[in-house]
């Protein structure tokens, strides 16, 4: 079991990669006003969705114990991404305040998970 959690924790952790890269290579087009949601964003948090509800329900079989609100807190922050990010895939620009949520409630979700214990 323990094999299967690392496999999809790695997984979970390139789904975070991909969302917050594609945030990171597209901030020098968020000063300039011309900022969009990249495919690799949709994806990566939709891989984060996935494999995180995946890892809690391992976790959960192994046995081990799951802090459900921490898990709550980072899934309706991660809802409020993903619902930002497929909405306006599809436009040529982002505003820079809701792209820079995205990164920002990206970058918490990220501190939440190491952080809290």
């Amino acid at each position: 079991m323990n094999v299967l959690i690392n496999v999809f924790l790695g997984l979970h952790i390139i789904g975070i990669a991909s969302l917050l890269g594609g945030f990171l290579t597209q901030m020098k087009a968020m000063s300039a006003g011309t900022a969009r949601f990249v495919p690799a964003m949709l994806h990566g948090a939709l891989t984060m969705l996935v494999t995180g509800v995946l890892l809690v329900g391992f976790r959960e079989m192994d046995g081990g114990t799951v802090n459900n609100i921490k898990i709550g807190v980072k899934l309706a922050i991660l809802f409020v991404i993903l619902a930002i990010v497929y909405v306006k895939r599809d436009e040529e620009r982002v505003e820079k305040a809701l792209f820079g949520a995205v990164g920002g409630l990206t970058m918490v979700n990220i501190f939440i998970a190491v952080l809290w214990r």
